[in-house]
């Protein structure tokens, strides 16, 4: 079975039982739009980036200080999209395992846009479909609301009245941060594997000298 079969049969399998899950309070619409914040990333206008405090999808609580040392691919999204989010984490997985020996350094994150929904048991179950390496990562809302702040990235829930049905738009950069944790660049949505080998291995190779 395809990778994207075995996804597609997971994302099914959870809206099935999404009737009975607990409602949590629904995210706060974003004021800043689409367009703005993606002017923003791209033209440098602000900071970007910055420290998180998280729950990893073994439930462990995760700072941005533990990847202190690697560099990290950080990509949010949430489970149940079925597009661009199995796409570009699978480009992802593609540069790490492309890197052999040296992806070692490199350190993906999957953090998600939709809290309620993505409990850390989910995360962990989705995460294991692209490596075994990448960590999902969630939050109570208020968490979730700093990181995408942080991060400059845009979400909106498209279906708020479907709770079987979730649905978001959102921004689908994957973010480049060295290994002293600032921000040094991003992807845009549909990079493929080897681009990606191109940009990080010279910064890994720097890494490895220090």
């Amino acid at each position: 079975m395809s990778r994207r079969l075995v996804l597609s049969a997971f994302v099914g399998g959870i809206l099935a039982g999404a009737a009975g899950w607990l409602l949590w309070p629904a995210p706060k619409q974003q004021e800043r739009t689409a367009a703005e914040l993606m002017d923003i990333v791209m033209w440098g206008r602000e900071p970007i980036g910055g420290p998180f405090a998280l729950i990893d999808h073994n439930g462990k609580p995760r700072t941005d200080a533990d990847f202190r040392g690697n560099i990290l691919l950080i990509y949010f999204g949430f489970v149940y999209c079925v597009d661009i989010c199995p796409t570009d984490l699978q480009a992802i997985a593609g540069a790490i395992d492309k890197l052999g020996p040296m992806g070692e350094a490199v350190q993906p994150l999957f953090i998600t846009v939709n809290p309620e929904m993505d409990t850390p048991d989910q995360l962990k179950t989705y995460v294991a479909l692209f490596h075994p390496r990448l960590i999902g990562l969630t939050g109570n809302h208020r968490q979730i609301h700093d990181v995408t702040s942080a991060y400059k990235v845009y979400f909106a829930k498209t279906s708020p009245a479907r709770r079987a049905d979730p649905n978001f738009d959102h921004s689908a950069l994957i973010y480049v941060v060295d290994a002293d944790g600032k921000f040094f660049g991003y992807f845009p949505p549909g990079t493929p594997a080897d681009r990606m080998v191109d940009v990080i291995r010279p910064k890994l190779a720097a890494l490895a000298q220090r």
